[in-house]
């Protein structure tokens, strides 16, 4: 009887007191201002009775003001929160009073129904109110029915998750011990799975949950795959100022979810975790030009479908591939850059400004559509291994020292030409250690004005040894005041 007397006795945050009445007599339903003075007076002599623990005059009251004005939120709130407290009153009265000074009237379990039936009116009629579903659940708890009311008090987190009261009612709740009947249901307390706990877009169980301000929850993917469309909420249109930088995780749901389905939640993280890393040899392909190794762009993401891919890749390992539409092929190249994103800048509009620094290149084997964009299955792709490496080190060592000399002049000779010496100075800033021919032999490249198709080959070559000496003809011709063809 011990464990019955705890939970019984179990009482949630955020009932301490009754609400008011407020004389609002607009719209439908409205009355004359006689007969709302006569509801208005009811309900606060309601109060003051409930106030002084006289529970059936409380009620009485209540039911009067109800005849005249059926349907008022208030008067329901306040006349299921008397049947509440009378029940708890009933139950915790010692037997030895009761035999004394015996009560007539209903039961305490007849009381919960009615607070329950007045309970659930009053989250029809204002179903945004934490009120409204703290009353709910205490009478759900007076009836024992403790994993519904556990139910209710996630329903309420999901109109407010930063509810204090709901948040400590649902501590308390859990703190409670099992009772008999819970602990041989196959879920062993846990709120049954329904779709509240669905995102809208996806119909999947919600996995980082966005609350929007007009409180709606998304998937944080779902919801931003959303606004690349449209700056509006999915469900009632209501415009959103929000950005994935801005926006953060509703915590509370999230823990939620995570502890209460974490099968379902796992299997959610893991198809997450393969949209946004691809494994070794899959990679995400941004279709545009051609770069080459030790390059940096900077780039401005507007295409719904690239915002995805960027905001995934973001999430990941901020790389992608960088590829050419090859029109002799009819589709795209087969041979491309993998680039870093460096920096990456959300714009209000949901577009990204990116900058990214080109890295190593690889072989497209296959490549599909994923969500609008493309990904691929690729080989990387290195240089054939010199013959006599001394002697290839050397000349990268003085390809080095010649670039720095030419750059040096070419810079003195730009003068006052900010555009041209800030592409230079980009440049130099991306100079490999010569240690490394091969990433070097890319960059002595990018000194050069060549086509796409020209770097192109460049990608294809795998003999670093030509690389430079063609990057050398370059330089020396450009020197020389010469137009290399």
């Amino acid at each position: 009887m011990s464990g019955d007397t705890s939970l019984s006795g179990l009482v949630l945050e955020g009932i301490d007191e009754v609400e008011d009445y407020v004389w609002e007599n607009e719209g439908e339903g409205s009355l004359p201002w006689d007969q709302l003075s006569h509801v208005f007076d009811l309900v606060q002599t309601g109060n003051q009775a409930l106030g002084e623990q006289q529970f059936v005059e409380a009620i009485n009251c209540y039911s009067r003001a109800n005849n005249i004005k059926p349907g008022d939120p208030v008067i329901l709130g306040n006349r299921s929160y008397a049947h509440i407290r009378f029940s708890q009153f009933l139950k915790h009265r010692p037997a030895s009073v009761s035999e004394c000074q015996p009560l007539n009237g209903l039961d305490l379990t007849i009381h919960a129904e009615l607070a329950l039936k007045d309970a659930e009116k009053r989250v029809n009629l204002r179903s945004d109110s934490v009120h409204s579903y703290i009353l709910k659940a205490n009478a759900l708890i007076l009836l024992e029915k403790y994993d519904l009311a556990r139910d209710v008090i996630l329903s309420g987190l999901q109109v407010d998750p930063f509810s204090n009261p709901l948040r400590a009612s649902l501590q308390n709740l859990e703190k409670m011990p099992l009772r008999p009947s819970s602990m041989g249901r196959k879920n062993h307390g846990k709120p049954e799975r329904t779709d509240d706990f669905d995102c809208t877009l996806c119909l999947k169980l919600l996995y980082e949950p966005v609350t929007t301000p007009c409180g709606h929850s998304f998937c944080r993917s779902c919801l931003f795959q959303s606004m690349d469309r449209s700056n509006k909420c999915p469900l009632c249109r209501t415009v959103l100022f929000i950005s994935p930088r801005t926006c953060t995780i509703n915590v509370t749901m999230n823990n939620i979810i995570q502890k209460n389905f974490s099968e379902e939640y796992t299997e959610r993280k893991a198809e997450h975790d393969s949209l946004t890393n691809f494994g070794v040899d899959l990679i995400p392909l941004f279709v545009m030009d051609v770069v080459i190794p030790c390059q940096k762009i900077p780039l401005h993401i507007f295409e719904p479908r690239y915002r995805l891919m960027v905001r995934r890749i973001m999430e990941g390992n901020r790389r992608m591939g960088m590829v050419i539409s090859d029109p002799t092929r009819g589709s795209i190249a087969d041979y491309a850059c993998e680039v870093e994103i460096t920096e990456c800048e959300p714009l209000p509009d949901g577009c990204f400004y990116i900058e990214v620094e080109s890295r190593r290149r690889f072989h497209i084997l296959q490549s599909w559509d994923q969500d609008g964009y493309r990904v691929a299955e690729v080989e990387w792709i290195c240089d054939n291994q010199p013959a006599q490496p001394e002697e290839l080190q050397q000349l990268t060592n003085d390809a080095a020292d010649y670039a720095l000399l030419w750059l040096r002049t070419v810079k003195e000779a730009a003068g006052q030409d900010r555009r041209r010496l800030e592409r230079l100075l980009n440049v130099e800033s991306m100079m490999p250690r010569p240690l490394d021919p091969e990433r070097f032999s890319f960059w002595l490249a990018t000194l050069s004005n060549k086509t796409p198709l020209e770097r192109l080959d460049l990608l294809h070559l795998t003999d670093t040894r030509e690389r430079i000496t063609g990057g050398l003809i370059f330089l020396r011709a450009a020197e020389q005041g010469c137009r290399v063809q």
